[in-house]
Protein backbone atom coordinates (compact mmCIF):
# COMPACT_ATOMS: atom_id res chain seq x y z
CA UNK A 1 0.00 0.00 0.00
CA UNK A 2 1.72 3.10 -0.77
CA UNK A 3 1.85 5.81 2.16
CA UNK A 4 0.95 8.50 0.21
CA UNK A 5 -2.80 7.27 -0.85
CA UNK A 6 -5.43 7.52 1.75
CA UNK A 7 -7.55 5.95 0.28
CA UNK A 8 -5.37 2.69 0.25
CA UNK A 9 -4.64 2.83 3.84
CA UNK A 10 -8.57 2.73 5.12
CA UNK A 11 -9.22 0.35 2.04
CA UNK A 12 -6.31 -1.65 3.79
CA UNK A 13 -8.60 -2.37 7.15
CA UNK A 14 -11.43 -4.57 5.48
CA UNK A 15 -8.84 -6.52 3.21
CA UNK A 16 -9.00 -10.49 3.45
CA UNK A 17 -4.98 -10.30 3.85
CA UNK A 18 -2.54 -11.77 6.44
CA UNK A 19 -0.22 -8.81 5.81
CA UNK A 20 0.19 -5.18 4.69
CA UNK A 21 3.37 -3.99 3.61
CA UNK A 22 3.17 0.25 4.04
CA UNK A 23 5.08 1.53 1.26
CA UNK A 24 7.74 4.59 1.67
CA UNK A 25 10.08 3.60 -1.07
CA UNK A 26 9.26 3.57 -4.76
CA UNK A 27 5.62 4.15 -4.94
CA UNK A 28 6.10 7.60 -3.03
CA UNK A 29 7.43 10.13 -5.08
CA UNK A 30 11.06 12.00 -3.66
CA UNK A 31 8.47 15.28 -2.46
CA UNK A 32 5.67 13.31 -0.48
CA UNK A 33 7.87 10.68 1.75
CA UNK A 34 7.61 13.41 4.25
CA UNK A 35 3.53 13.41 3.72
CA UNK A 36 3.59 9.64 3.66
CA UNK A 37 5.30 9.61 6.60
CA UNK A 38 2.58 11.78 8.76
CA UNK A 39 -0.27 9.52 7.03
CA UNK A 40 1.30 6.58 8.50
CA UNK A 41 1.47 8.26 11.52
CA UNK A 42 -1.92 8.78 11.72
CA UNK A 43 -3.32 5.60 10.55
CA UNK A 44 -1.09 3.80 13.22
CA UNK A 45 -2.53 6.42 15.94
CA UNK A 46 -5.95 4.22 15.42
CA UNK A 47 -4.65 0.82 16.10
CA UNK A 48 -5.09 -0.40 12.92
CA UNK A 49 -5.28 -4.22 10.90
CA UNK A 50 -6.25 -6.56 14.02
CA UNK A 51 -5.16 -9.56 13.00
CA UNK A 52 -2.92 -8.73 10.42
CA UNK A 53 0.79 -8.04 10.22
CA UNK A 54 1.66 -4.70 9.41
CA UNK A 55 5.33 -3.97 7.54
CA UNK A 56 6.76 -0.54 6.89
CA UNK A 57 9.06 -0.43 3.77
CA UNK A 58 11.80 1.98 4.70
CA UNK A 59 14.02 3.62 1.80
CA UNK A 60 17.60 2.61 1.85
CA UNK A 61 19.66 3.91 4.29
CA UNK A 62 21.92 5.25 2.08
CA UNK A 63 19.10 7.25 1.04
CA UNK A 64 18.26 10.80 1.96
CA UNK A 65 14.65 9.42 3.53
CA UNK A 66 16.52 6.18 5.53
CA UNK A 67 17.08 7.79 8.50
CA UNK A 68 13.34 9.32 8.65
CA UNK A 69 12.21 6.44 7.97
CA UNK A 70 13.64 4.12 10.32
CA UNK A 71 12.55 6.64 13.40
CA UNK A 72 9.26 6.47 12.17
CA UNK A 73 9.40 2.85 11.95
CA UNK A 74 10.77 3.09 15.61
CA UNK A 75 7.67 5.29 16.94
CA UNK A 76 5.02 3.29 15.66
CA UNK A 77 6.12 -0.21 16.01
CA UNK A 78 5.48 -2.28 13.35
CA UNK A 79 5.48 -5.88 13.18
CA UNK A 80 7.94 -5.66 10.86
CA UNK A 81 10.40 -3.17 8.80
CA UNK A 82 11.44 -4.12 4.85
CA UNK A 83 14.40 -3.29 4.17
CA UNK A 84 14.51 -3.05 0.11
CA UNK A 85 17.05 -4.17 -1.93
CA UNK A 86 19.33 -6.25 0.43
CA UNK A 87 22.86 -6.65 -1.25
CA UNK A 88 24.68 -8.47 1.65
CA UNK A 89 24.11 -9.44 4.79
CA UNK A 90 25.74 -6.06 6.43
CA UNK A 91 22.46 -4.76 5.30
CA UNK A 92 20.42 -6.79 7.33
CA UNK A 93 22.79 -6.50 10.58
CA UNK A 94 23.27 -2.63 10.25
CA UNK A 95 19.72 -2.30 10.61
CA UNK A 96 19.57 -4.97 13.23
CA UNK A 97 21.70 -2.98 15.63
CA UNK A 98 20.06 0.55 14.81
CA UNK A 99 16.77 -1.28 16.23
CA UNK A 100 18.68 -2.71 19.13
CA UNK A 101 20.78 1.00 19.91
CA UNK A 102 16.86 2.23 20.24
CA UNK A 103 15.54 -0.52 22.56
CA UNK A 104 13.00 -1.24 19.57
CA UNK A 105 11.37 -4.11 21.33
CA UNK A 106 12.43 -8.01 19.80
CA UNK A 107 9.20 -8.48 18.10
CA UNK A 108 9.88 -5.78 15.68
CA UNK A 109 11.02 -7.66 13.05
CA UNK A 110 13.19 -7.24 9.81
CA UNK A 111 12.22 -8.41 6.17
CA UNK A 112 14.78 -7.88 3.19
CA UNK A 113 13.84 -7.79 -0.18
CA UNK A 114 16.18 -9.74 -2.62
CA UNK A 115 15.94 -7.75 -5.63
CA UNK A 116 19.61 -7.51 -6.74
CA UNK A 117 22.24 -9.41 -8.38
CA UNK A 118 23.71 -8.81 -4.91
CA UNK A 119 21.27 -10.17 -3.49
CA UNK A 120 20.69 -13.19 -5.12
CA UNK A 121 24.53 -14.33 -4.89
CA UNK A 122 24.26 -13.35 -1.67
CA UNK A 123 21.24 -14.79 -0.22
CA UNK A 124 22.32 -17.71 1.66
CA UNK A 125 24.90 -15.06 3.56
CA UNK A 126 22.06 -12.63 4.43
CA UNK A 127 19.91 -15.14 5.89
CA UNK A 128 22.43 -16.51 8.08
CA UNK A 129 23.65 -13.18 9.23
CA UNK A 130 19.98 -12.51 9.98
CA UNK A 131 19.48 -15.46 12.52
CA UNK A 132 22.56 -14.52 14.10
CA UNK A 133 21.65 -13.44 17.78
CA UNK A 134 19.39 -9.99 17.54
CA UNK A 135 18.91 -10.12 14.32
CA UNK A 136 15.72 -10.35 14.02
CA UNK A 137 15.07 -11.27 10.45
CA UNK A 138 12.24 -13.33 9.64
CA UNK A 139 11.52 -13.10 5.99
CA UNK A 140 13.04 -12.92 2.47
CA UNK A 141 10.95 -11.38 -0.32
CA UNK A 142 11.11 -11.74 -3.88
CA UNK A 143 11.31 -8.53 -6.19
CA UNK A 144 11.96 -9.56 -9.85
CA UNK A 145 10.83 -6.02 -11.14
CA UNK A 146 13.89 -4.30 -10.23
CA UNK A 147 16.07 -8.29 -10.69
CA UNK A 148 14.89 -8.04 -13.94
CA UNK A 149 15.60 -4.21 -14.62
CA UNK A 150 19.16 -5.16 -13.58
CA UNK A 151 20.11 -8.25 -15.24
CA UNK A 152 17.82 -7.79 -18.65
CA UNK A 153 15.89 -11.02 -17.88
CA UNK A 154 12.41 -10.40 -19.78
CA UNK A 155 9.29 -10.92 -18.27
CA UNK A 156 7.83 -14.67 -19.60
CA UNK A 157 5.12 -16.99 -18.45
CA UNK A 158 6.83 -19.55 -16.67
CA UNK A 159 9.66 -17.14 -15.53
CA UNK A 160 12.34 -20.26 -16.65
CA UNK A 161 15.39 -18.01 -16.56
CA UNK A 162 14.57 -16.59 -13.39
CA UNK A 163 13.51 -20.27 -11.71
CA UNK A 164 17.04 -21.15 -10.45
CA UNK A 165 17.41 -17.87 -8.62
CA UNK A 166 14.12 -17.80 -6.82
CA UNK A 167 15.32 -21.73 -6.06
CA UNK A 168 18.35 -20.43 -4.32
CA UNK A 169 16.15 -17.93 -2.07
CA UNK A 170 14.05 -21.07 -1.30
CA UNK A 171 17.45 -23.02 -0.19
CA UNK A 172 18.41 -20.32 2.01
CA UNK A 173 14.92 -19.64 3.80
CA UNK A 174 15.11 -23.15 4.20
CA UNK A 175 18.94 -23.59 5.47
CA UNK A 176 17.96 -21.05 8.02
CA UNK A 177 14.49 -21.45 9.44
CA UNK A 178 13.01 -18.27 7.57
CA UNK A 179 9.77 -17.08 5.67
CA UNK A 180 9.99 -16.12 1.72
CA UNK A 181 7.78 -14.52 -0.36
CA UNK A 182 7.50 -14.17 -4.06
CA UNK A 183 6.96 -11.52 -5.97
CA UNK A 184 4.21 -9.33 -7.26
CA UNK A 185 2.66 -10.34 -10.41
CA UNK A 186 2.17 -7.55 -12.28
CA UNK A 187 -0.78 -7.71 -14.62
CA UNK A 188 -3.47 -7.61 -12.40
CA UNK A 189 -6.85 -8.19 -15.00
CA UNK A 190 -4.69 -11.41 -15.64
CA UNK A 191 -6.95 -13.94 -13.57
CA UNK A 192 -5.05 -16.86 -15.03
CA UNK A 193 -1.20 -15.61 -15.41
CA UNK A 194 -1.79 -14.92 -12.17
CA UNK A 195 -3.21 -18.32 -10.93
CA UNK A 196 -0.51 -20.30 -12.47
CA UNK A 197 2.34 -17.96 -10.99
CA UNK A 198 0.37 -18.72 -7.48
CA UNK A 199 0.57 -22.51 -8.77
CA UNK A 200 3.99 -22.47 -9.33
CA UNK A 201 5.18 -20.35 -6.09
CA UNK A 202 3.42 -22.57 -3.53
CA UNK A 203 4.97 -25.82 -5.49
CA UNK A 204 8.60 -24.19 -5.38
CA UNK A 205 8.04 -23.85 -1.51
CA UNK A 206 7.55 -20.35 -1.21
CA UNK A 207 4.92 -19.17 2.10
CA UNK A 208 3.03 -16.82 0.07
CA UNK A 209 2.95 -13.90 -2.60
CA UNK A 210 3.13 -10.03 -2.93
CA UNK A 211 0.30 -8.41 -4.13
CA UNK A 212 -0.54 -4.93 -5.77
CA UNK A 213 -3.99 -5.44 -6.04
CA UNK A 214 -7.07 -6.36 -3.65
CA UNK A 215 -8.42 -8.09 -6.99
CA UNK A 216 -5.63 -10.76 -6.40
CA UNK A 217 -5.83 -11.98 -2.72
CA UNK A 218 -8.35 -14.77 -3.04
CA UNK A 219 -6.47 -16.55 -5.36
CA UNK A 220 -3.54 -16.16 -3.46
CA UNK A 221 -5.37 -16.88 -0.54
CA UNK A 222 -6.73 -20.36 -1.93
CA UNK A 223 -3.29 -21.55 -3.23
CA UNK A 224 -1.49 -20.71 -0.06
CA UNK A 225 -3.31 -21.15 2.50
CA UNK A 226 -4.22 -24.85 3.22
CA UNK A 227 -7.15 -26.22 1.68
CA UNK A 228 -10.04 -28.26 3.99
CA UNK A 229 -8.52 -31.48 2.12
CA UNK A 230 -4.93 -30.96 3.34
CA UNK A 231 -6.49 -30.20 6.65
CA UNK A 232 -7.89 -33.01 6.94
CA UNK A 233 -5.36 -35.15 5.83
CA UNK A 234 -3.22 -33.16 8.18
CA UNK A 235 -5.51 -34.11 11.43
CA UNK A 236 -5.56 -37.59 10.54
CA UNK A 237 -2.25 -38.16 10.57
CA UNK A 238 -1.65 -36.66 14.11
CA UNK A 239 -4.53 -38.74 15.03
CA UNK A 240 -2.58 -41.80 14.10
CA UNK A 241 0.23 -40.70 15.55
CA UNK A 242 -1.74 -40.01 18.92
CA UNK A 243 -2.97 -43.30 19.06
CA UNK A 244 -1.41 -45.38 21.88
CA UNK A 245 -0.10 -48.52 19.10
CA UNK A 246 1.42 -45.54 17.45
CA UNK A 247 4.27 -45.16 20.64
CA UNK A 248 7.61 -45.53 20.03
CA UNK A 249 6.59 -46.22 16.42
CA UNK A 250 8.53 -43.87 13.81
CA UNK A 251 6.75 -45.23 11.31
CA UNK A 252 3.08 -46.18 11.01
CA UNK A 253 0.42 -47.77 9.06
CA UNK A 254 -2.80 -45.35 8.49
CA UNK A 255 -5.26 -46.12 6.07
CA UNK A 256 -2.63 -48.15 4.20
CA UNK A 257 -0.20 -45.66 3.74
CA UNK A 258 3.07 -45.52 5.35
CA UNK A 259 3.61 -42.46 7.65
CA UNK A 260 6.88 -41.42 9.15
CA UNK A 261 7.31 -38.68 12.25
CA UNK A 262 8.52 -36.21 9.57
CA UNK A 263 5.10 -36.19 8.30
CA UNK A 264 3.76 -35.60 11.68
CA UNK A 265 5.39 -32.50 11.98
CA UNK A 266 4.67 -30.76 8.72
CA UNK A 267 1.04 -32.09 9.44
CA UNK A 268 1.21 -30.03 12.98
CA UNK A 269 2.94 -27.15 11.13
CA UNK A 270 -0.29 -27.25 8.34
CA UNK A 271 -2.62 -27.08 11.53
CA UNK A 272 -1.44 -24.45 13.41
CA UNK A 273 -0.84 -22.45 10.03
CA UNK A 274 -4.56 -23.10 9.31
CA UNK A 275 -5.97 -21.77 13.18
CA UNK A 276 -3.84 -18.73 12.54
CA UNK A 277 -5.47 -17.84 9.02
CA UNK A 278 -9.08 -18.60 11.05
CA UNK A 279 -7.98 -16.12 13.57
CA UNK A 280 -7.35 -13.88 11.66
CA UNK A 281 -10.10 -13.76 10.07
CA UNK A 282 -12.41 -13.71 13.18
CA UNK A 283 -9.97 -10.39 14.11
CA UNK A 284 -11.72 -8.58 11.74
Amino acid sequence: MPAINLRALEKSRSLDCDAVIFDLEDSVAPENKGQARENLRAFFAGQPLKGKERIIRINSLSSAFGAADLDLVKALLPDAVLLPKADGPQDVTDIGDLLADANAPEELRIWAMIETPRGVLNVGAIAEAGCMPGARLDCLVVGLNDLRKETGVQPQPGRSFLVPWLMQVILAVKAYGLDALDSVFNDFRDDEGFDVECGQGRAMGFAGKMLIHPAQIAAANRHFGPSAEEIAEAQAIISAFADPAARGLNVINANGRMIERLHLVQAEALVHKARLISARKHAR
